[in-house]
């Protein structure tokens, strides 16, 4: 086949470079994959101003939030105010299978929708916990804190879905009802991380100086608000393009990230949409959830200061 073609009426190029240095996989392969999960790929980033990270040959891989003045008219867009940067960005959309062509066809590889979507009063829709494991851990190591997460939410009276990073990492993602303050939200993201780093303090940790996490799994409760976080089906910048995939609780001691890649997924899915099939309904935070995690210092602000403080005692201990 030649190397350009059109797909969902959009011109695609450079069909088969490598899709970045070192990889077997090439730019079709990534874009016959976006096409095969197309319908669940895009029912995750619909309404959600998307940053993607892109790679082009010979440079590194690199994360694009503004959209370039040479998109289309087609590609759908939304302006808004970007704390990250402190200033207005004007994101993509991706509503459609022209949008996500077009996207793959600029080399964008990993999809980063916000929690946020273009609905301003509908508010975070779901809380996140990372699962990131220290050097030297497992992926292992992360569904074993991922199942303290899901016994600290029963405890409340709360579920989640679980899926994999695409990398060593787990995400829990818990459904919450529309129009709950941010900052309540934030506060329970923090109060369930800590009550799972209490259920076994000798495998997770909240500490998010790194210097401070003594080999564990780090608990992050940070992703809130205007947060971006990986999609379910989004494909990685890594060896073998793994892709982040939903895994059933009862699955997720049996599964490998190496499992799910471009070439495997769309096999596994068959045409389902287990992420949405598995996902709970929009759940009420509990009172006690929301009051604990308001007690507990915001984890960035508590580690600029804490960075401050012992940049001050080195400098005066020397």
């Amino acid at each position: 086949m030649g190397s350009d073609e059109e797909r969902a009426g959009v011109r695609m190029t450079n069909l088969d470079q490598p899709l970045f240095d070192g990889a077997e996989e090439t730019k079709r392969d990534l874009l016959d994959y976006l096409e095969a999960v197309a319908e669940p790929l895009i029912g995750q980033l619909r309404d959600r101003p998307l940053s993607v990270v892109r790679v082009r040959s010979g440079q590194e891989p690199f994360m694009q939030k503004n959209l370039p003045k040479y998109a289309p008219d087609f590609v759908p867009r939304v302006t808004t105010w970007a704390a990250s940067v402190n200033r207005m960005i004007t994101y993509p959309l991706c509503q459609d299978l022209p949008t996500l062509m077009w996207l793959g066809n600029q080399r964008a590889v990993e999809y980063h929708p916000t929690l946020l979507t273009t609905d301003s009063e509908a508010g975070q829709t779901h809380l996140v916990l990372d699962l990131d494991p220290s050097p030297g851990q497992t992926f292992r190591h992360a569904v074993l804190a991922a199942l303290l997460i899901k016994e600290a939410l029963a405890a409340d009276g709360l579920s989640g879905v679980v899926k994999t990073s695409g990398s060593k990492g787990v995400h829990v993602f818990v459904p919450i009802e529309p129009g709950i303050p941010l900052a309540d939200a934030a506060a329970a993201t923090r109060a369930i991380a800590a009550r799972a780093e209490r259920l076994d303090p000798d495998l997770a940790t909240t500490a998010f100086i790194r210097e401070d996490r003594e080999g564990k799994v780090f608990l992050d409760s940070t992703r809130s608000g205007g947060a971006t976080v990986v999609s379910v089906y989004s494909p990685r910048v890594r060896p073998g393009v793994p892709v982040s995939f939903p895994v059933s609780w009862s699955d997720l001691s049996d599964v490998a990230p190496g499992d799910f890649t471009i070439r495997t997924a769309p096999g596994l899915l068959a045409g389902s949409d287990p992420w949405q099939e598995e996902m709970p309904a929009p759940q009420a935070l509990p009172a006690d959830l929301v009051e604990e995690g308001h007690t507990i210092p915001v984890a960035r602000v508590q580690a600029m200061h804490e960075g401050k403080r012992r940049a001050r005692a080195r400098r005066e201990g020397s």
